[in-house]
């Protein structure tokens, strides 16, 4: 075999595997024709969703999947029934941000004082001498586009040691705010003040209150359900097979956090790496589905994952049963 043609060989294999993020179709079709949502939701190359419902739409927000130097963007995606969703691209563009270079994380979506705010890590600061942290943003629209809300990072530095990555905010009953993040195995939680733009200490004076759980990696996700305060987590490492999520059960949103098991990982099936997720629940309904990132079988590049969505049960007790993760997804479902 000559030298030429060995030198194509590679070249050839990398363009056949090389089906681009902004190009790559997943989506089962089928799946729609019947009802469902399929799984993944929508093609491309997306991961760390978030999940939310505004009005009589469901709305995705999750990070982009690439290479940390690609990651400067977020699109969106919004639904009226779980199965048709279109795209809103670059609802945040790291041009808009003067700190935030790449690595643009886990977005965290919330409406108050008749904007909505767009929480985001960026720059994956791994020492406190770095600039980047946690972000806010503020649109009119969850469309957007989102600006920058205070021109810095929020959270720019390791507390407890926490790095200041994938944020969640929770909105108490009360309509007390609380902001959970963290990485490198650590989990904080933080009070937000009304205006999001600012934390607030608690009661004790402490404005970083340490809640990590055991075998905590990443990813925390809260909901409350019954009075009681349920915290979710990724395991694992996120490029491997092992990525997982599991759960704790706490009387109040600052815990103690003390964990029950894993409910969603692998299936060898199905998918991979399924883990970094978020919960809907369409108010006034039974219904509870979990959406989450996996990565399709065979694949070996860490940064294809994709976004889809199974249903999620609790047992008599309120504990979550094991959810199976499926091709098909959910059900079109919706909201009133």
């Amino acid at each position: 075999m000559s030298r030429l043609i060995l030198r194509f060989i590679p070249l050839l294999m990398l363009s056949l595997h090389c089906c681009s993020p902004a190009t790559a179709q997943e989506v089962r079709p089928e799946f729609k024709e019947q009802g469902k949502s399929g799984n993944p939701v929508f093609a491309g190359w997306y991961a760390d969703p978030e999940a939310i419902i505004f009005g009589d739409q469901y709305w995705i927000f999750p990070t982009y999947s690439d290479k940390y130097h690609k990651q400067t963007f977020f699109d969106a995606f919004s639904s009226k029934d779980l199965v048709n969703w279109t795209k809103h691209p670059r609802v945040l563009d790291a041009d808009n941000i003067s700190w935030a270079s790449y690595a643009v994380w886990a977005p965290s979506i919330i409406a108050a004082n008749d904007k909505y705010y767009l929480l985001f890590g960026a720059n994956d600061i791994q020492n406190d001498e770095a600039q980047g942290g946690i972000g806010v943003a503020v649109a009119d629209s969850p469309e957007g586009p989102y600006q920058d809300a205070i021109g810095r990072p929020l959270i720019d530095r390791f507390h407890n040691g926490a790095q200041p990555i994938d944020q969640f905010v929770f909105r108490d009953e009360g309509g007390d705010l609380y902001l959970y993040y963290g990485g490198w195995r650590h989990c904080n939680v933080a009070r937000l003040a009304d205006d999001l733009l600012s934390l607030q200490e608690f009661p004790d004076g402490e404005t970083f209150k340490e809640i990590t759980p055991d075998s905590y990696v990443e990813g925390p996700f809260v909901f409350k359900k019954d009075g009681r305060y349920y915290m979710m987590w990724s395991e694992g490492g996120w490029t491997g097979p092992d990525y997982s999520v599991a759960y704790a059960i706490a009387d109040s949103p600052t815990g103690p956090f003390e964990r029950i098991g894993k409910i969603l990982k692998q299936d060898p099936q199905v998918a991979t790496g399924a883990g970094h997720h978020s919960v809907l629940h369409p108010p006034g309904s039974d219904d509870w589905y979990i959406v989450y990132h996996r990565r399709p079988l065979g694949e070996t590049d860490g940064n294809h994952r994709v976004v889809c969505v199974d249903k999620m049960e609790f047992d008599a007790d309120g504990r979550i049963k094991p959810v199976t993760i499926t091709f098909d997804g959910v059900e079109r479902r919706p909201l009133p």
